[in-house]
């Protein structure tokens, strides 16, 4: 008996969705996105063009009417958003245009909540505080060049630290993955020792107990690049061992039926096909391990080698101003912000090239 064809969805271009979409609804995502844009994009361009620095012209530039301006404004179209959006919804006859109505009505609430603490904050008494001490551009200009080199130094000590953990993860899940219990139990002690203390503690021990007790010279950033890739392979390990473990059981019963070792399996059928799943969680290992070797404060590095928590807090202690560690969260953004769009990127892809889906 044939069977019947399954009816193909409605292509979604561009042309299908303005055929769904009704004026009002637009109108209503339109002022709520032009709301939400005034209190961000236009306090943010009042604030640049007044001028950035001296704090002075921060300063002035949170109390002037411009600025107030535009928050009210964003305020009113917020407001403006939310009436209309819930007037229109039950009226719009598709899908998109109710959720182009609903969507107008959250832009425009998400407007009213940032303008209302943008405008407070302006009226306040701690605006003078805040600038000196969380956005003095001007003490951290003349040390953009220590924290890129502290960037630079968290690049590679993540680079390399992930690199050298997933090698050795890999050989672990391989391990742990083994029928034989002997075999099992050396990785698994390894994964539960690494996972079960704090990296904190794994620093401190290897960076400064370890040549202390042993009285040998362990450099410290070597110290804490070999912690970080330690400490990341029990982390990768667990990952390799769920991708290969969700591998069809067959697969493996298939490379052994074609007169494979249980190695050779692995290696030629298995491990291929897990590595496209366990990419994404492995990013993902990779932006925690950036965030993470914030922890080499705890060893002191010298000036070459300062990574970017080292560099924020060095020179917040010399200065007593705040603004350093806002320019440390901002560099860690430029780094795993990229990566973490990269994840969200790559994460459908790898899952829709899982064994067993034909094109």
């Amino acid at each position: 008996m044939a069977v019947a064809e399954q009816q193909a969805p409605p292509k979604r271009d561009l042309a299908w969705y303005r055929s769904e979409s009704r004026t009002p609804s637009l109108i209503a995502f339109a002022t709520g996105a032009i709301a939400l844009a005034l209190v961000t994009i236009g306090s943010f361009l009042v604030l640049w063009l007044g001028g950035a620095t001296p704090a002075d012209s921060l300063i002035l530039g949170f109390k002037s009417n411009e600025f107030a301006g535009v928050n009210i404004f964003g305020i009113v179209g917020g407001v403006l958003a939310i009436v209309g959006g819930i007037v229109i919804f039950a009226r719009m006859p598709t899908k998109v245009s109710r959720e182009q109505a609903i969507a107008g009505a959250v832009l425009g609430g998400q407007a009213i909540v940032i303008g209302a603490v943008a405008l407070l904050f302006s009226e306040s008494d701690t605006v003078d505080k805040f600038v000196r001490n969380y956005l003095d551009i001007e003490r951290i200009k003349p040390e953009i060049d220590a924290f890129v080199n502290g960037a630079k130094n968290t690049v590679i000590l993540a680079v390399v630290s992930e690199f050298f953990g997933i090698v050795l993860g890999l050989f672990l899940a391989v391990l742990a993955v083994s029928k034989r219990a002997v075999v099992r139990a050396p990785a698994r002690a390894y994964v539960n020792f690494f996972r079960g203390t704090p990296l904190a503690w794994q620093l401190v021990m290897f960076g400064i107990g370890i040549p202390i007790g042993l009285q040998i010279n362990i450099p410290t950033y070597t110290a804490a690049m070999v912690v970080f890739s330690l400490n990341t392979a029990a982390y990768a390990a667990e990952v390799f061992r769920a991708g290969i473990q969700s591998i069809e059981r067959g697969q493996l019963e298939a490379a052994r039926g074609l007169g494979m070792s249980q190695l050779q399996a692995l290696r030629d059928a298995v491990i291929p096909q897990a590595v496209r799943r366990v990419i994404p969680p492995l990013m993902n290992e990779f932006v925690i391990l950036v965030k993470d070797t914030s922890l080499v404060v705890l060893l002191g590095l010298t000036a070459g080698q300062r990574e970017l928590m080292s560099v924020g807090l060095f020179l917040q202690n010399n200065t007593f101003n705040p603004s350093f560690l806002v320019a440390t969260a901002l560099g860690y953004l430029v780094i795993t912000l990229p990566s973490i769009r990269l994840v969200n990127i790559l994460e459908p892809k790898m899952r829709s090239g899982l064994v067993g889906v034909t094109a």
